[in-house]
């Protein structure tokens, strides 16, 4: 009996958690011994209570509030790898599974040695479009890169290999993890910390790989409103002072830095990535300028 621990950090979001769980309670769980992890980072909304009342098979992990992604699922993993598995999945719980995913990514990773296996993510109000999957590293245009308007008949029937994984779903032999720790939760505690765990994990000889047919459905992404709209001092204090913010410059660096495929090619990335940002503040603040002129 192979067994896998399926680790889920969550924060206030109580049904979407619930609705994951209740998607996990239908997989294919045939030859696998499967326990599920949530680590509940101070959520207020009652989602621990809620989670023990229809799910009282889950093993909750309980925080403070401070974990976000990195710790959270550090916190799962640590839980985790007490109960010894073979293969432990790191996972989002705004999430839907398709009821073989988990047999698939096993099998995949059984197949191929020291391989890192992600799901094929897809988004739950366009299910045929694939989310988040095979970022590329382009230094001329600024870094990681994901592909554009490719759909679940474009990514052939076998595995693939990849230059990083997105983390909404990622299965990690256990081998992985104890050759090379966990997430760098102080460097990366909001976002980045999965692509530089698993560079981490490629620059010491561990293959990257998404299963085509290990299906996830995701919630679309919710982005932070443009900096052209924020106004200035706003602005000013996400580029420099604001490290929870994505577009912080300081975190947009150390995010490169990290997970570049060599160093060298960190800083010219970086400085691409200002170069067009100036350029498209610039084309904004213009554009408004002209319309504000065109009101007068």
């Amino acid at each position: 009996m192979i067994k896998a621990a399926l680790v889920i950090p969550v924060h206030n979001r109580r049904e979407t958690t619930l609705q994951a769980l209740r998607s996990l309670a239908r997989i294919d769980r045939t030859g696998l011994e499967v326990r599920i992890f949530v680590v509940d980072d101070g959520s207020t909304d009652g989602t621990s209570a809620a989670v023990r009342k229809d799910f009282p098979e889950v093993e909750l992990v309980s925080g403070d509030g401070s974990l976000h992604y990195a710790a959270g699922t550090n916190r799962g993993i640590q839980a985790a790898l007490d109960w010894e598995p073979d293969f432990i999945v790191a996972m989002n719980d705004d999430s839907i599974f398709h009821d073989q995913f988990l047999q698939r990514l096993v099998a995949t990773a059984k197949a191929n040695h020291r391989s890192v296996v992600g799901a094929l993510l897809l988004l739950w109000n366009e299910p045929h479009k694939v989310f988040q999957v095979a970022p590329q590293w382009k230094t001329l245009s600024g870094g990681w890169q994901m592909p554009q308007n490719m759909t679940a008949f474009d990514t052939g029937e076998t595995p693939f290999a990849v230059e990083c994984i997105v983390g909404n779903c990622v299965l990690y032999p256990v081998e992985a993890i104890r050759e090379n720790g966990l997430m760098d939760e102080y460097r990366f505690p909001h976002g980045w910390g999965d692509a530089q765990y698993l560079m981490r994990m490629r620059k010491n000889g561990w293959k990257l790989l998404v299963d085509p047919k290990a299906l996830v459905w995701c919630e679309p992404n919710t982005n932070p409103p443009g900096l052209h709209s924020v106004g200035m001092a706003a602005a000013f204090k996400v580029l420099f002072t604001d490290r929870r913010h994505p577009m912080n410059l300081h975190r947009q660096f150390v995010a490169r830095w990290e997970s570049a495929p060599s160093k060298l090619l960190a800083f010219p990335a970086f400085a691409i990535y200002c170069l067009r940002l100036l350029r498209k503040i610039a084309i904004y603040s213009l554009a408004a300028r002209q319309g504000s002129t065109r009101q007068e």
